[in-house]
């Protein structure tokens, strides 16, 4: 029979919390929409089992990624990573990089977590919650090797494009956390978002195009080719990444 929640009871004693930042709570613009939809049974077990060990509520409070991870190996954080399936692709194609995946979407929390244990992928850690708080709140000077963000919500209608992640405030903070010579890694199938990305991270002093020509770049051979994506190319759409590198302090 399935279990009827009290008011107030939480979904996943055991899991994420539906609204980790509680206290910091800010009036702005957020660049995503959180999603509750339908959990499967395998992804609620991984939740209730594997949260406490691979989870992240983004709170507010200081995380050691060090202690997080339980080694000192480099981190990428990806913001965005829909069902799971590439973030675990590209932790186990490079298990001596730690990836912080964070999402919003409690099902691909769960899938995550599911993939990353039947995988035996040690190098995943899933965070709940809002990724400026964890930019911004949680995170140290340069801790960060990399950032990628693949296919973030487009918001294609004009009256919402002050929604999209890619912003110069956003690169502003993202830059104190990514030590030099870290990659920001974007890629879209939106191409009126591609152009915007790239005009932004172009124009903003911290960053520089790996390209010499300064447009975009060819998908690399580690960023795997998503469903999702298939889709879009079957349909014609164009597909573009972007990579560019934080330049070192008191360059550019």
């Amino acid at each position: 029979m399935r279990h009827s929640r009290a008011k107030g009871e939480p979904r996943f004693p055991d899991g994420p919390k539906a609204d980790p930042a509680g206290s910091h709570f800010e009036r702005r613009i957020r660049s995503f929409q959180p999603r509750r939809s339908r959990v499967t049974a395998g992804q609620a077990d991984a939740l209730q089992r594997l949260w406490s060990r691979w989870g992240l509520d983004i709170d507010g409070h200081h995380v050691d990624l060090a202690e997080l991870f339980g080694n000192d190996r480099p981190v990428v954080l990806e913001i965005g990573f829909g069902m799971g399936e590439a973030t675990a692709q590209m932790a186990a194609a490079d298990p001596g990089t730690n990836i912080l995946a964070v999402d919003v979407h409690t099902p691909g929390q769960g899938n995550l977590l599911n993939l990353a244990d039947h995988n035996g992928l040690t190098n995943v850690r899933v965070a709940n919650g809002d990724a400026i708080i964890l930019l911004r709140e949680m995170l140290t000077a340069d801790a960060l090797d990399g950032l990628r963000a693949y296919f973030p919500d487009p918001w294609p209608k004009k009256r919402h494009h002050k929604r999209r992640l890619i912003q110069p405030e956003f690169l502003d903070l993202a830059a104190t956390r990514l030590r030099p010579g870290a990659i920001v890694h974007c890629a879209t199938d939106w191409e009126p978002y591609a152009e915007q990305m790239l005009e932004v991270l172009t124009a903003h002093p911290r960053f520089e195009n790996t390209r010499a020509d300064g447009g975009f770049a060819p998908r690399p051979g580690f960023r795997p080719l998503t469903r999702f994506e298939g889709q879009g190319l079957d349909k014609g759409h164009v597909v573009n990444d972007l990579l560019f590198r934080r330049v070192p302090h008191g360059d550019r």
